[in-house]
């Protein structure tokens, strides 16, 4: 690809100077030939006969990156959405079964064992001495 040095002006035209990237010899290239080269995709010659240019237009490539960073943000965006609904999922099922855990235990049902008991406190406090009270966790 050539490289843009400075630009020169030549027969009332103003023409850009490089150095060719195949054979190292300085050119000039009109502006008009440059800049649509540039923006559309396109070659012109070196005085040695060496192809130089752009195969696509620095507008396509422009485009298909702003198109590519779209489809990615897209992506992202799905994916976080996703996230999003598998997290409150996780929430809404911690807190139905932390409500059945305590509906069970008010009922009389050990949240340990599963057998129902009269005085659950006192079994608790006998049977199950390391597990922490829903109340003394709250605070």
């Amino acid at each position: 690809m050539a490289k843009r040095d400075e630009t020169v002006l030549l027969g009332g035209t103003q023409h850009v100077v490089i150095e060719c990237g195949g054979c190292g010899v300085m050119h000039t290239v009109p502006q008009t030939k440059y800049d649509s080269c540039y923006r559309e995709g396109g070659f012109w010659h070196c005085p040695n006969g060496c192809s130089r240019g752009w195969q696509h237009g620095a507008d396509k490539q422009e485009i298909d990156n702003l198109r590519r960073e779209r489809d990615r943000l897209k992506q992202d965006t799905a994916r976080l959405h996703d996230e999003i609904a598998a997290e409150k999922q996780r929430v809404a099922d911690a807190e139905r079964k932390a409500a059945q855990v305590k509906r069970r235990a008010l009922a009389g049902v050990c949240p340990c064992c599963n057998r129902t008991f009269t005085n659950m406190q006192r079994h608790m406090k006998s049977k199950h001495p390391n597990v922490v009270p829903l109340e003394a966790k709250a605070v």
